[in-house]
């Protein structure tokens, strides 16, 4: 049965070409990123489609050392924030009625800044420091280093989901979760070689394996288990952790345990076939339920241009075919 489907998987990834094709939701349209490029596809107040496309080659495609597994995922994380974070001004600008938009002074300029340190802080505490905190002050668990983590990594999974839950009650971001959908039955389509027009992308999943979503979810159980195997050793040699300790250790390893939760997503994406590595990847699947909602035609149509503009001159060249994926999306 295992060498039959290895066999069988090996076959399909021989037969496929690999490429990295992802995106994410905007302010009224889509994002999509491609080999070389990336692409912003936003919806105008007149319901005008305006894209804009930029040249993009990731350092570790440039840095040979940067390559390197869970360092490439490092990597890959800083820059789809940077991306993420241009491309969702980009939308923010064009998506908002002229008398809405913030004055461009240094006022403004500093109170995004704050807003997004704020953010920033806002995040490392909910998801980082409250569940270590909450989980050292309730539970008489912090000697064993298995349990502590399996009880943080729970606290966290829990404040994940509520969070989720809460935003998507807003309306502007219920309609950043249906351009989410669009995006990814955009790209479902392009990978599976279809003919790319809205009434072919249309029938395609809203849940992605290659999601963000899957990601994060990806990283808060792979923090589970790294972070208690580290809590372990520590505790063999130096004895008993504290608080403070545990924070000064686990904080500064976020962006490690991103960069194996990126290699463990991207090892998985290949493999979907497998029904061990299709149960492992439910839960990621299971979240996108909150995280996308259907889309109109009018927001696949935005994905779709995003898309397009990405790829330019380029796009006969990639469509029509099936592909495997290459990274997170």
């Amino acid at each position: 049965m295992n060498i039959r489907w290895l066999s069988r998987s090996l076959t399909l990834i021989l037969q496929k070409s690999s490429i990295l094709v992802g995106g994410q939701a905007v302010i009224e349209g889509v994002m999509m990123r491609v080999p070389g490029a990336y692409a912003t596809a936003v919806r105008t107040p007149d319901k005008t489609i305006v894209t804009e496309r930029k040249l993009f080659i990731s350092a570790a495609k440039r840095v040979k050392g940067l390559a390197l597994p869970v360092i490439r995922g490092i990597v890959s994380l800083f820059e789809s924030l940077k991306i993420g974070m241009e491309t969702l001004q980009f939308s923010v600008d064009l998506a908002m009625p002229e008398q809405e938009k913030p004055t461009n002074t240094w006022r403004q300029k500093i109170y995004d800044l704050l807003t997004l340190l704020f953010s920033f802080i806002l995040a490392l505490g909910l998801f980082a420091i409250l569940p270590l905190w909450f989980t050292t002050e309730v539970f008489p668990i912090e000697k064993t280093a298995w349990l502590f983590n399996l009880v943080v990594g729970l606290f966290r999974v829990l404040f994940f989901l509520v969070y989720l839950l809460l935003i998507r009650q807003m309306k502007d971001v219920k309609r950043l979760f249906e351009y989410h959908g669009a995006e990814h039955k955009t790209v479902f389509a392009f990978e599976k070689g279809q003919d790319m027009c809205i009434e072919n992308i249309r029938p395609f999943s809203t849940y992605h394996p290659r999601c963000g979503t899957s990601f994060l979810f990806i990283t808060l159980i792979n923090a589970i288990v790294m972070y208690a195997i580290i809590d372990s050793l520590i505790m063999t040699f130096y004895g008993p952790m504290s608080l403070t300790i545990r924070l000064l250790v686990h904080l500064p390893l976020i962006p490690l345990v991103m960069g194996v939760g990126y290699e463990v997503l991207k090892g998985m994406s290949r493999y979907m076939e497998n029904p061990w590595v299709g149960w492992m990847a439910k839960p990621g699947l299971w979240l996108q339920h909150i995280t996308t909602s259907q889309p109109d035609d009018s927001q696949i149509e935005c994905a779709l241009s995003a898309l397009k503009a990405a790829f330019a001159d380029s796009w006969d060249l990639y469509t029509g075919k099936e592909y495997i994926a290459e990274a997170v999306d």
